[in-house]
Formats: structure tokens, C-alpha cells, sequence
């Protein structure tokens, strides 16, 4: 089927004005053919990108609302929280128990042994302190 659409798109050229927005489009496409196509080959690529965009639409959806955090400074932070809680919840775990269990041993963990407060190292952790 792709390479149908690929001859097509390159016969759809041939026929239409090389200054039309359609024409623009098609040489658009056929200019990044081997990215949109990698998925095929590598099993491990998505052939879309839906799990990305809804993990940002809260962010854009709030964009309004996150305007003003107060400070650059705030806008960072309000940044990092969010993505601790995006990566807590896109490795399964509730963000709130997530966000406890590291506010509460991240004080006394070295530098040295920071990743193991990462949400994909911490799942045995919380199950621990649930239990």
C-alpha cells in the first residue's frame, strides 16, 4: 500500500502546477518518505504519534492558565512537576504515592544513587510502602 501511495503521490506531481499548495504539500511528503516509512522496518516504532500527544494536551490545554507561574523561575518548576508526574503516569504508578515516596527519601540519597528515585526504579519501593 505504501508504495502505491508513493507512486501515486509521484504521479499526482506530474499533473498538477509545481507552485500549487497541493504540489508544495506532496514534495513536502515525499522529502521525509523514509522517516514516515521507518516504522515498516523497526517494530519498535509507533506508526503514529498518539501516545505523545495526549500525553501533552493537559500541557496544551492549560496553556492559557499556566501563563503567568509568577516568576521564569516558577514556570520551571511548574515544568519539572509535570513531567514527574507525566513519567509516573506513563510508567503505571499513581503520581500522588510517586511524588511522596521521593519528596520523602530524597532528602537523605546521595547524588551518586539519584536514579533510583526515577518512576521506572521505584515500583517495588511503592508496592513496599503500600503494602
Amino acid at each position: 500500500m505504501l508504495e502505491s501511495l508513493h507512486a501515486w503521490l509521484q504521479g499526482a506531481l506530474t499533473r498538477l502546477s509545481a507552485k500549487s499548495e497541493t504540489s508544495k504539500a506532496i514534495h513536502y511528503m515525499l522529502d521525509r518518505w523514509q522517516a514516515l516509512t521507518r516504522y515498516v522496518n523497526d517494530g519498535r516504532i509507533e506508526i503514529d504519534n498518539n501516545i505523545a500527544e495526549q500525553a501533552l494536551r493537559t500541557v496544551a490545554v492549560g496553556r492559557k492558565n499556566w501563563l503567568h507561574c509568577g516568576s521564569d523561575a516558577g514556570g520551571e518548576r511548574a515544568a519539572a512537576m509535570y513531567s514527574l508526574i507525566g513519567s509516573a503516569k506513563m510508567n503505571g504508578l499513581d503520581p500522588f504515592a510517586y511524588l511522596r515516596h521521593v519528596l520523602t527519601h530524597l532528602p537523605d540519597l546521595p547524588i551518586t544513587r539519584i536514579d533510583e528515585m526515577l518512576p521506572w526504579n521505584v515500583t517495588s519501593a511503592l508496592a513496599t510502602e503500600s503494602a
